[in-house]
This record gives structure tokens, sequence and C-alpha cells, in this order.
């Protein structure tokens, strides 16, 4: 008797139908990505562009270590410095100054070729917050950072990975909800539009739970509030791995609600995109 083949799980099916029972978010957009370390299996669900707002720190300082490691020297400790400034704390003024240092979007775009994001595009200017890109792109950078085959360097992925480990207290929000405690490394950014009121919350990183680890991207717009895009960005995080593990984070006890310390842009110690999203507009601070 011939064995019977298992028949393939449909990761993007089961992901969709978690999603189904998120709720919550009123008219936002939202597009998640999230793959298991362990066996390579991802899903993903939603698609189009949204805007990086700080998320895209991550990829700047990314195109940074690829330009060092191509001219074959460490970062300065300025660079060093602002690094540190841009990921733990989400500095606007630092992210500005390495956004210079690679070439603004040129550069960034040239780093993202070799990194495998296609549909990652940079913000004119200085208005790198306005980089816009998809979930799916999100997860290819963190298996850049994250994963073994990568074309960053073994001492660029551990400084990048050592960075996202240290967030600031106040800005340790989202893919974190869907770890065993301090199993996280991640990167969130905020962003008000002034057009709308309406509000841009991503969340990327790496969680362990169960022992296992996992990248996920979350990525959403329209949110009525930065308080309900924070919440409904954890709620689709403990839904996407729902998909791969048994746990108590399944879709319909996900009910994670934003931190009381919830970042509130325009403080000197938590700084993110400018309130003014107009292409007329640079970054100022």
């Amino acid at each position: 008797m011939e064995p019977v083949a298992a028949p393939a799980v449909d990761h993007d099916g089961l992901l969709a139908a978690a999603m189904r029972s998120v709720g919550g978010a009123d008219d936002a957009e939202v597009s998640a990505a999230v793959l298991d370390l362990d066996s390579g299996v991802g899903a993903s669900y939603g698609e189009g562009l949204f805007d990086t707002a700080s998320i895209v720190k991550v990829d700047i300082l990314a195109a940074l270590l690829l330009q060092a490691q191509d001219a074959d020297r460490p970062l300065t400790a300025r660079e060093r410095s602002y690094a540190t400034a841009m990921i733990e704390h989400s500095d606007n003024t630092s992210a500005s100054a390495l956004w210079r240092a690679i070439g603004k979007a040129d550069g960034l775009d040239a780093a993202n070729v070799r990194l495998g994001l296609a549909d990652t595009e940079g913000g004119d200017d200085m208005l790198w917050g306005l980089t816009q890109t998809t979930a799916t792109d999100q997860l290819t950078l963190l298996r850049q950072v994250f994963g073994a085959d990568s074309e960053l360097s073994e001492a660029s992925r551990t400084y990048l990975r050592e960075l996202m480990g240290r967030i600031a207290t106040g800005q340790d929000w989202g893919v974190s909800a869907a770890a065993d405690g301090s199993g996280w490394a991640l990167k969130n950014g905020w962003l008000p539009r002034s057009t709308t009121g309406l509000w841009d919350i991503n969340s990327i990183g790496r969680v362990t739970a169960h022992g296992s680890d996992y990248l996920v991207a979350v990525l959403s717009k329209g949110n009525s509030t930065q308080a309900a895009g924070i919440s409904l960005v954890e709620r689709v995080a403990k839904a996407a791995l729902s998909v791969f593990t048994d746990t108590d984070t399944s879709p319909s006890t996900a009910t994670g609600t934003a931190p009381s310390t919830a970042p509130s842009t325009g403080t000197a110690t938590d700084t993110d995109e400018p309130v003014s999203d107009s292409a007329s507009v640079a970054v100022t601070r």
C-alpha cells in the first residue's frame, strides 16, 4: 500500500482566516507577512503600498552597512552614534543625517536591489518617512537581517539585531505583543497624516514564541488614532503567529490593547516622522 502524501498547507489561507477574526480595524487598511525561520515557511495577507514611517530606519542602516562593507571600512564613531539614536530611540535628526550619508532615495533604492526588495521606493528628497513599501518586502529585509543567507556580513547583521533588541521603553509595542516575554527585536513606525488626521502604524521584527523564531511585518494605514493603530498591529501580529502555533495567541483571543506608554510624536525622546506629510515640507527634526 503506497503512502498517501499529506496535503499541502495553505498558510496564506490560514492567515486570511485568522485576519477575519482580528476585528476592530474600523476603516484602516492592513497587510501582514510572517515567516517561520526554522522551516522557511511563510504566509502573507493584503497587498498594496504603505508609507514606511520609521521602519525605514532599519533599511537606511542596512544600506549604510552595505556601503561600509563595499568600502572595507567600519562605521565611524559618528555613524554609530547616529545609528544607535535612530534605531533605539527613533531619532529623526540621526535618520536624516544617515539618509544623506547613503545618498537619500538613490542610495536606498540601490541597496534594496541587492537586498531583494522589489517593491520599495525611497521617499522624495528628505521625506524618508514617505518611502513606499509592502509587507512582503519588509519580510525580505528582515530575512537579510535575521537570516544566514544575506548580503549583510555577519558583523553587520549582529549589529543591527542588537540595536533592534534595545528599543526604548514606550516604543517597544507592536510585533513584540506576539513574543514570549522579552524574546523580540523590532522597529516601529508611526505617522499622523496632515491631510486626513489618520495614522500610519507599522511594526517589523523577530519574535520568539514557544521555542521558535518568527519574522513578522505588519503595515497599516487609515487608523483613527495612534492607540487604535497600535492595538490593531498587535492583534494582527498575534494572528499571524497563530498560523504556525497552537497557543493562546490565536485570533479568537488576540485582544491586544495599546500600551499606556504609547508614543506621542513631537517629544524630545520619542520622535518619528514630521507631523506634516506634505511633499513640500522636509523633515525638521
